[in-house]
């Protein structure tokens, strides 16, 4: 294995991977959140970069091929198994979450096993837009976990009544509760719609990939 700058990055992404759940582990909330959520972000970006970066230094590597799609599958199972598990396993949440961990197991099998045949079944577009609109949702919903523990470190020891003043207008909101209940119902929703683009996208993409495979999959391509 070649240390190119492109694979480096790689593997910093699929280390980070689960520190994006062990920052619950070791900080309260919402510091973890914004830890998880910055480091998300980080490992997001590197995607674009270190793909960028190997073809425009023209250091495209076996290893890198592997890897990348391994780094970008941990990145979102990992972040979609926090989420899931701190939404109460919401409804809204886990449906499109079985859709896409279905998706990337079975597309897995599939790879493991086409072996080295699989690398005929190109990336489609599809599949880019899909991982893009994977990390964009759960970037947006690692967010309402910061509007909604910042609305309760500011409400702790705050009297109800003086609370519902305030988010009726009543009283001068000095706090910011009206700016992070705001904040928690948009990037809530939000990224709840956009986790539904996503799982469709990683559906279509799942089905495009089987389509492509069949004619690797008749019984007489099988070796035992």
């Amino acid at each position: 294995m070649t240390w190119t700058i492109p694979n480096i990055l790689t593997v910093l992404r699929l280390l980070a991977a689960p520190g994006v759940a062990i920052m619950f582990l070791y900080f309260a909330r919402p510091w973890a959140d914004w830890f998880a959520l910055l480091l998300f972000i980080a490992a997001a970006i590197t995607d674009y970069i270190d793909g960028y970066l190997a073809r425009a230094w023209k250091q495209e590597t076996v290893f890198g091929a592997m890897l990348d799609p391994i780094a970008d599958k941990a990145m979102v199972v990992i972040a979609l198994l926090v989420i899931t598990g701190f939404s109460g396993m919401n409804p809204w949440i886990l449906l499109p979450a079985v859709v896409i961990l279905f998706r990337e197991i079975f597309v897995s099998g599939l790879r493991e096993y086409l072996g080295a045949r699989m690398g005929k079944l190109k990336v489609t577009q599809i599949a880019k837009y899909k991982t893009f609109a994977q990390m964009v949702a759960l970037t947006v919903l690692f967010a309402t976990g910061i509007f909604e523990h910042n609305y309760i470190e500011r409400t702790v020891g705050m009297d109800e009544t003086i609370v519902q003043q305030i988010l009726s207008g009543e009283l001068a909101d000095t706090v910011g509760l009206n700016f992070n209940v705001a904040g928690a119902y948009y990037s809530w929703w939000g990224g709840v719609v956009l986790l539904w683009v996503a799982a469709a996208l990683t559906l279509l993409s799942g089905l495009d990939y089987f389509r492509k495979s069949l004619p690797y999959l008749r019984d007489k391509d099988y070796g035992g």
